[in-house]
């Protein structure tokens, strides 16, 4: 029974997602955006509303919602909370009202799908399989309200259900699923521990899709779904500019006028009061553990001593978040290191979504780097520039939904990218020469180029066993450079005469004149 004595017979059942929902027994739907979805539950009572749920994301929200909705004609009502700042940048929220008050189109994904394109000016698809009279009927069947806070949408929700009990609008319509999900084929790779560098976020970013697409584990998550994930994942991004580079055409899945809102998310204080809303990156950092400031507190720490190793900000509260808090933070240690006069910035990451979070959760944490460079070169004497970004995100993963487009990234974008050669090692250069019957090599900086080492041996193998054993930090396309090189070396030591060895030039014959 309702509150106002009404009779209720109504059991939604959710095809997709259904491990994410709150389930009651009435008419109405309610979505909260980011705004966890307890904080409305609490309110109300399971006949008051027929399933609550979040929807995080346009692109990879509102195609399952509209499934379990036509697969559910009892609901006729839908209270949709548009309330935080996290609801304007994302856009789902304001995506679901265009659908129900604009309609919708066919178009291509940006994959190149024939899909129905939503009428907004947020990017949103639902699948082609999919009826559009049942779209449109679902459309004009459903009585929907955007709420502007948790008070709104209780009191929005208590209005529906003191109305009479409505008829579904159909039987329930159970389309084919026709999102298309890649297969991956994963090669053999190690699990633990990887290591990619790119001059911008950007190119990073399309190297770590690259990595995780390619060797990376598919295993299932908590969320009703799949993600392809790699363990302990190091992302170093060496010449992101102040202003933020961005590829032409976009590959990026935002733009830049939207990073300044999520750049402000770590850089200030937004002290939520609101209920049911989350805390903020900047909120833990600046006031969230006794009204301590870290980002401040650093600043402070680097300009009385700028060689300390102690600069580290926490935003892991250890008595909530390890068993009370069920979305406790991704981000959870910085650390700040000057070395040479060279800021660098570490942020470690306990679960990292690598396509649709990274590349915004790198570009704030760069602008993070850069206001306290700024500050402390402002406070002391000290000129610092501009160092390496480090991410390491310790379960780095890519969800199944974001398959398809992470291949079409990698397709279009990788071999560009892989072209774009850097003959720089830090690891240094090797200077190969064949004399007296024996492989040389010598072993410089990449810098300046001074003498560090010298290998010998008769074979290829030899040499670079020993090179392999000093330098195992070599670049991969190095290793393989000096492989084949050290092998035309051997070649001409096992040709008695006719042959010399130049590096990098073919072999030549060599004909002693009498």
């Amino acid at each position: 029974m309702t509150a106002t004595g009404k009779a209720t017979q109504f059991e939604y059942k959710a095809l997709h997602k259904p491990n994410q929902l709150i389930y009651g027994l009435g008419q109405t739907a309610v979505i909260t955006g980011w705004t966890v979805k307890q904080a409305i539950a609490k309110h109300m009572q399971p006949e008051e509303y027929a399933v609550i749920g979040q929807l995080y994301s346009p692109t990879r929200g509102i195609n399952l919602l509209i499934r379990n909705l036509l697969l559910n004609p009892h609901v006729r009502y839908l209270v949709v909370l548009n309330a935080t700042k996290e609801d304007k940048n994302a856009g789902g929220c304001e995506c679901l009202l265009d659908f129900f008050r604009n309609g919708i189109e066919e178009g291509l994904s940006d994959t190149g799908r024939r899909c129905w394109i939503i009428r907004s000016t947020i990017l949103s698809y639902i699948d082609i399989d999919i009826d559009i009279n049942a779209l449109e009927k679902l459309r004009q069947s459903i009585d929907w309200k955007e709420a502007k806070s948790i008070t709104d949408a209780v009191n929005q929700v208590n209005s529906y259900a003191e109305r009479d009990v409505i008829e579904p609008w159909s039987l329930p319509l159970r389309f084919g699923f026709d999102m298309s999900t890649v297969e991956s084929t994963v090669l053999p790779g190690p699990r633990y521990g990887h290591r990619i560098e790119g001059k911008t976020i950007a190119e990073t970013w399309v190297k770590i899709i690259h990595r995780i697409k390619t060797t990376g584990t598919i295993r299932p998550t908590l969320h009703d779904g799949q993600w392809q994930e790699l363990i302990d994942l190091m992302a170093i991004v060496t010449s992101e500019p102040d202003n933020f580079h961005f590829p032409e055409p976009n590959y990026l899945p935002f733009d830049h006028s939207s990073i300044n809102a999520y750049t402000s998310s770590i850089l200030d204080d937004v002290s939520y009061s609101e209920e049911g809303v989350k805390y903020t990156y900047g909120q833990r950092l600046r006031s969230g553990f006794d009204e301590i400031d870290q980002i401040k507190a650093v600043i402070k720490k680097l300009s009385d001593n700028i060689d300390s190793a102690r600069v580290v900000m926490s935003l892991w509260d250890v008595r909530n978040d390890l068993l009370l808090n069920d979305s406790p933070p991704c981000l959870n240690h910085i650390w700040i290191r000057v070395v040479d006069q060279e800021l660098s910035l570490t942020a470690t990451f306990r679960s990292n979504d690598m396509f649709s979070a990274w590349p915004a959760n790198a570009m704030g944490l760069r602008a993070l780097q850069k206001y306290i460079l700024d500050a402390v070169t402002k406070q002391s004497t000290h000129h610092l520039k501009m160092g390496p970004l480090i991410t390491i995100s310790q379960s780095a993963h890519i969800y199944d939904d974001c398959f398809e487009n992470a291949e079409k990234l990698i397709q279009h974008q990788y071999p560009k990218i892989f072209k774009q050669k850097d003959y720089s090692d830090p690891s240094g250069n090797f200077m190969i020469n064949v004399q007296d019957g024996i492989i040389l090599v010598e072993h410089t900086t990449s810098g300046s180029g001074e003498v560090v080492n010298c290998y010998s041996g008769k074979s290829a193998s030899q040499v670079y066993g020993q090179i392999a054993a000093d330098c195992p930090g070599l670049q991969v396309e190095h290793a393989m450079y000096l492989g084949a090189e050290l092998q035309k070396a051997e070649v001409v030591l096992s040709i008695s005469q006719g042959l010399i060895y130049e590096q990098d030039k073919p072999l030549k014959t060599h004909f002693l004149s009498k």
